[in-house]
């Protein structure tokens, strides 16, 4: 399928110093397909809001004078061009209602705009339209535009935050009625959502192992935090939202095992944690957001890593990136029983279906292992990598092509 370019409107920013799905998949395209990659406008308020950040403030003269801006990047040096659209409107405060919609489309339009210029300034002629989670700009494209198909892709269930449901269920569900094909990362997802689509498929988060394989290959540095810490590190990697984490299970296992270290590696992004005083708990610790390319150190440095989800409407519809970020690393997860989906990797990690359970396990976890259940981890995450599910992906294209 390598003479189709690939069209990628995405929630996630080139700049986006963490995993998505979006910029893997897209480095996974570039290996055999160019990759045109829109970024998601700034709004005018996150344009001003966020003039202390670097980027931004290269951008700006670009932003301010109305036009797009291309940009390059290191990590995908091949087939891969991004650009930044005009800003656009923050209009989410609105109601439902005419006034939203006219200024929906303009916001529409920017993104349109962008399109546009990457067809004509790179002579696209056969490409597929992949949305990747962001329906409230171009979701999908107009039939003139003449892309060979239009794909949206679900990786959450959009109606479980506050934020998002006031109008992006209602244009999420539209774009499903619209798409040629529409993606899902979950079972839950694919119930939620084949209901709108019978052109609905699963197709499931993956680990970027060019990446995480560097734990088994390399040795790194103790992590900073870390320095003077002895006994056994138990960690978390990831996004630290008041929506997924299950804080006072995070404290019930501290507090029960003040031997070892919890590490928490990822934004905060909420302030439960605070109010348990989290903080306070001597074992703890909150590295802070880093950069993907520094979390091998720190999963090198963990001894089990652990999956404390809720168990709620919205987990139930992940899969989630860090399993297989974890299970790369030959690494003892221990997880709550929060999806059908996390359900599917029962012989390969410690689950939970309670919290005392999730605590007890702990030390199962941290015991001795065998150098055949190591290597079943990783040869399962080997099986789960972007490659593969690129592949699927063209698979599922091949139908409809």
């Amino acid at each position: 399928m390598g003479e189709y370019d690939i069209i990628l409107y995405t929630l996630f920013p080139t700049d986006n110093i963490y995993s998505s799905v979006s910029l893997s998949m897209a480095k996974e395209f570039a290996k055999s397909n160019r990759v045109f990659y829109v970024n998601k406008p700034y709004s005018v308020k996150d344009f001003v809001g966020n003039l202390k950040n670097k980027k931004v403030r290269e951008r700006a003269p670009k932003l301010l004078t109305n036009q797009i801006q291309y940009e390059t990047l290191e990590k995908i040096p091949q087939n891969f061009v991004a650009a930044t659209p005009p800003l656009s409107l923050p209009i989410n405060w609105l109601p439902v209602g005419k006034t939203y919609n006219y200024f929906h489309n303009y916001n529409r339009s920017v993104v349109l705009k962008t399109v546009r210029k990457f067809i004509k300034d790179y002579k696209i002629k056969k490409y597929i339209y992949l949305n990747c989670y962001n329906p409230y700009g171009a979701a999908v494209l107009p039939k003139s535009y003449g892309a060979a198909l239009n794909v949206y892709q679900s990786i959450d269930d959009i109606s479980q935050n506050d934020y998002t449901v006031k109008h992006g269920l209602s244009l999420e569900n539209e774009a499903i009625k619209q798409a040629d094909v529409t993606l899902v990362t979950s079972k839950e997802l694919w119930n939620l959502k084949s209901k709108i689509s019978k052109d609905t498929h699963i197709l499931n988060n993956a680990v970027d192992n060019t990446v995480f394989k560097r734990t088994l290959t390399e040795t790194f540095p103790k992590p900073p935090e870390l320095a003077g810490r002895t006994g056994k590190v138990v960690g978390f990697i990831g996004n630290l939202d008041e929506l997924r984490v299950n804080y006072p299970l995070i404290k019930k296992a501290a507090l029960a095992h003040p031997d070892k270290t919890f590490l928490f590696v990822g934004p905060l992004n909420n302030t439960e944690y605070l109010t348990l005083g989290l903080p306070d708990i001597p074992n703890i610790i909150f590295a802070g957001g880093k950069n993907l390319y520094e979390l091998p150190q720190y999963l090198q440095a963990m001894d089990c890593c652990l999956i404390p989800f809720l168990c709620n409407t919205l987990t139930r519809s992940i899969y989630p990136l860090k399993i297989n970020e974890y299970l790369s690393g030959g690494k003892p997860v221990i997880a709550t029983n929060f999806s059908e989906d996390i359900q599917s990797f029962k012989d390969q990690i410690y689950l939970a279906d309670t919290e005392e359970m999730f605590v007890q396990l702990i030390d199962k976890a941290l015991a001795p292992q065998s150098e055949q259940v190591i290597k079943d981890r990783i040869a399962l995450a080997e099986s789960n990598t972007w490659t593969a599910r690129i592949d699927q992906f063209w698979g599922i294209m091949d139908k409809y092509l």
